[in-house]
């Protein structure tokens, strides 16, 4: 798992280095494009005039929402890449900090119509991604939906057999979706497999 770091010293490269992934249909990112357009599709279907973004990266997804005059809120945790999805959306309300540790009290003072979540909560160890997910429903506004892109698996069966396919590609680090395990948690929840190693999981 990279670090905040890590994460700085890809920032330059991650946009290029996810979009090869996602065309050659490999682990990680395959999938990538098609989780951020259906995430963008289905904000805008819910006309949602605020949004928080979780891990917000280089700001690709939400840069678009804010195009739109969406109202965007966010946490990072990469300065580098904080500061490239700044530039991109100068009014946008992001913050700096590590949300493994908490959201920033200025984002839980406020109620969204859309939270959204790409590619990063499998930084998150199983046991606290439940309690995390579960930390946002609060700050949902009613009609509102939580948006989880990532790397996600139906069973742990899938999850296996991926890995296998990976080799040492795999990040074993990483703590990756496997829908059958959480979704008794969130009765109100789908999971829409994109590719082989990535989907959508919708609460609300």
């Amino acid at each position: 798992m990279l670090d905040n770091k890590g994460f700085d010293l890809w920032a330059d490269d991650y946009d290029k280095s996810v979009g090869l992934s996602d065309d050659d249909n490999t682990y990680p990112f395959a999938g990538y494009k098609e989780i951020l357009n259906q995430i963008y599709n289905e904000v805008l279907s819910i006309d949602a005039k605020r949004v928080l973004d979780i891990g917000f990266g280089t700001g690709t997804l939400t840069s678009q929402l804010y195009e739109k005059g969406i109202e965007i809120y966010g946490q990072d945790f990469s300065k580098e890449m904080f500061d490239i999805a700044r530039e991109k959306m100068p009014h946008a309300k992001l913050y700096f900090n590590d949300f493994s540790r908490g959201l920033d009290k200025n984002l839980l003072t406020k109620k969204y119509d859309a939270i959204i979540a790409t590619y990063s909560l499998h930084h998150l160890a199983d046991e606290d991604k439940v309690d995390f997910i579960k930390s946002l429903l609060p700050l949902l506004n009613d009609g509102g939906k939580i948006l989880i892109g990532d790397v996600a698996f139906n069973t742990r069966h899938e999850l296996e057999i991926c890995k296998n396919q990976a080799g040492s590609d795999w990040d074993s680090e990483e703590f990756y979706f496997v829908y059958d395990e959480i979704k008794d948690s969130f009765p109100n929840s789908s999971f829409d497999q994109i590719s082989h190693c990535a989907g959508i999981i919708t609460i609300g």
